[in-house]
């Protein structure tokens, strides 16, 4: 039998204060915009921005007949917004009656993320998800000598890395153009996007007869606070070979192992 009281127990959800204006456009329109936003911590979740309904444009919300349960906070309702003619269904949503363990979250509502256009931190843009204030980047310049092989062929060598340490995440080693045989890579169509750091553009890499797909990416522009990545190319620890110091590094397990 599952133990339902045990996992209650083991997930958490808190809310807490943000100090930053947030506002969330549609078509140019803010459809939210508070100085009193929180934010949700959730157990295996992202942080979710949580708006006071009086900062949100009830206007243009559209009440719907979509709900879900979520066993850790309660029954959810949801609205559409409606902005001219364009109508973004089930974008927004709220828990008008929280289960008691939930924090007290019945008069705010939240909004998913991709739905609508646009979000800004103060007058800042961000992109994918909100920046936890828990989360810390550090880039470091160093000295170690960082050697990359994919199936047996060297494919970077370099003893000026810089190291990026992000929190939950493995060492990352950025690595000067000049460092890595460029000839061994291709250009990918791929891109993403990292709230903390920018837009990465990848490239796959051919090695012994065989191409490995997305394996390394760069930040062109990558944004203010992480400037010292612009142009460096890194190779995911997951599935390449990391040499550092003359010593194999285990490939670690996150979501990009496969």
């Amino acid at each position: 039998m599952l133990d339902t009281t045990s996992d209650r127990m083991q997930h958490q959800v808190r809310i807490e204060d943000s100090p930053r204006r947030v506002r969330v456009f549609v078509d140019h329109v803010a459809i939210a915009d508070s100085r009193g936003v929180k934010l949700l911590f959730e157990t295996d979740h992202l942080p979710v921005y949580y708006f006071p309904r009086a900062d949100v444009r009830q206007d243009l919300l559209v009440p719907t007949s979509q709900t879900t349960h979520c066993p850790y906070k309660g029954d959810a309702r949801y609205w559409s917004i409606q902005v001219g003619n364009r109508l973004i269904e089930n974008a927004a949503w709220n828990y008008p009656s929280p289960i008691p363990s939930c924090p007290e979250i019945g008069d705010l509502v939240a909004f998913y993320w991709d739905k609508v256009d646009a979000w800004y931190e103060e007058d800042e843009e961000v992109f994918v998800h909100p920046r936890d204030p828990y989360h810390r980047v550090d880039i470091l310049e160093s000295s170690r000598h960082v050697r990359i092989a994919i199936n047996g062929v060297e494919v970077a060598d370099t003893r000026r890395p810089r190291l990026l340490f992000e929190t939950g995440l493995p060492t990352r080693y950025y690595i000067h153009p000049l460092d890595v045989r460029r000839e061994l890579l291709q250009p990918s169509q791929t891109w993403t996007r990292c709230p903390y750091k920018g837009i990465a553009s990848y490239w796959s890499v051919a090695a012994s007869g065989e191409v490995f797909t997305d394996v390394a990416w760069s930040y062109r522009a990558p944004i203010a606070e992480s400037t010292k990545l612009t142009g460096l190319i890194c190779f995911y620890n997951e599935k390449v070979d990391v040499i550092v110091d003359g010593e194999p590094q285990e490939r670690p397990t996150t979501r990009w192992s496969r």
